[in-house]
C-alpha cells in the first residue's frame, strides 16, 4: 500500500474533550468548518469513545483510529484529556 500525502489545508477543526470518569466520558466540539462534516465526524468519534475512559487500554487503539479518520477527512483535531502538567 502506498501513502498519499497531500498539502491541503484542513477543512475543519475539532476538539475532543475528556469529561471525566462518569459517562458520558467524551464530547466533540467543532471550532470551524462545515457543520455537516463535523457532525458526521462527531458521531463516529463518539461511537468509538463514548464508553471508554482515557485510562482504558482500548483508548489508545480507538484514538489512533479517530486520528486516521480525521486525517482522511482533512479535519485537524485537538485532544483535551484533562491532564495537568506539573
Amino acid at each position: 500500500m502506498s501513502e498519499i500525502t497531500t498539502n491541503e489545508p484542513p477543512r475543519a477543526h475539532a476538539r475532543i474533550v475528556y469529561l471525566g470518569p462518569v459517562a458520558p466520558h467524551w464530547e466533540v466540539y467543532g471550532d470551524y468548518g462545515d457543520r455537516a462534516l463535523l457532525e458526521e465526524f462527531r458521531t463516529r468519534v463518539l461511537a468509538r469513545l463514548v464508553l471508554i475512559t482515557r485510562d482504558d487500554p482500548q483508548f489508545r487503539r480507538n484514538s489512533e483510529r479517530v486520528a486516521r479518520d480525521a486525517e482522511r477527512e482533512l479535519i485537524s483535531i485537538e485532544w483535551d484529556l484533562g491532564t495537568v502538567s506539573a
